[in-house]
């Protein structure tokens, strides 16, 4: 059973308010998707890398595979207009080499600290449960508003998590998925888990980590650069 790593890539990055699209931003002279396909070329149980690559930035990106030896990195895949479009567009392009049974780890381009055993345990939780949805519990007092000015009710926290990525589901189920919302007009659904939920599946929590940080906004990139200060940390090995 092959495990594949699909790194999601097509998005322009607006709120980051760059020229540049927020996955190729360089941190100490590295770009971020390469920190990100890092994660996965270390990883002993990743067979392949494909990326959903934003429209113009194919050659750029397998430049920076050569440079940065992504031996892994299989194929580049045209990204599509929203995220769902361009899971879909990985997909079809995994299952047209892999069986129905080989697992695929749906990747944000702009987590680049993810750690290794939260790749471990999404491939166990999937072999398990048919599917593995990286979360973390939500610490934080979490308030309802209508208007983002005000509120007036709480949601009890203990009953909510929040997603991160990576997302895996084996090809087969993947195919089967993306087809079958297409089928049904549901056309801009965010996420795996929500394309899954949205349908009517159940979806398995994996691991995840406070490490694992999604890079959006300029603070963000901060918070990257400490968190690159501990680079010897074992967590990053």
């Amino acid at each position: 059973m092959a495990n594949i790593a699909l790194i999601i890539a097509g998005g322009v990055g607006v709120r980051m308010h760059q020229d540049i699209p927020k996955q190729f931003l360089s941190v100490n002279d590295k770009p971020i998707i390469v920190y990100t396909m890092e994660c996965f070329q270390n990883h002993p149980d990743i067979d392949a890398i494909y990326v959903s690559c934003l429209k113009g930035w194919e050659d750029i990106l397998k430049a920076y595979a050569k440079q940065f030896n992504i031996t892994k990195l299989e194929k580049i895949v045209k990204g599509g207009k929203n995220g769902q479009d361009s899971i879909r567009n990985g997909v079809y392009a995994i299952a047209e080499k892999y069986n129905d049974e080989d697992l695929i780890l749906v990747h944000d381009a702009i987590r680049p600290m993810l750690p290794a055993d939260v790749i471990s345990n999404n491939i166990v939780t999937c072999k398990k449960q048919g599917n593995a949805i990286t979360v973390i519990p939500c610490m934080e007092a979490m308030l309802r508003s209508e208007d983002e000015i005000e509120s007036d009710e709480s949601i009890l926290r203990n009953q909510l998590f929040r997603a991160q990525t990576p997302q895996t589901i084996s090809v087969g189920t993947a195919v089967s998925l993306h087809k079958d919302a297409l089928n049904r007009g549901i056309t801009n659904s965010v996420a795996t888990c929500t394309l899954l939920l949205e349908l009517g599946r159940k979806v398995y929590f994996a691991k995840g980590s406070e490490l694992n940080i999604k890079i959006t906004t300029t603070d963000d990139i901060t918070i990257f650069k400490a968190l690159l200060s501990m680079q010897k940390s074992s967590w990053m090995k």
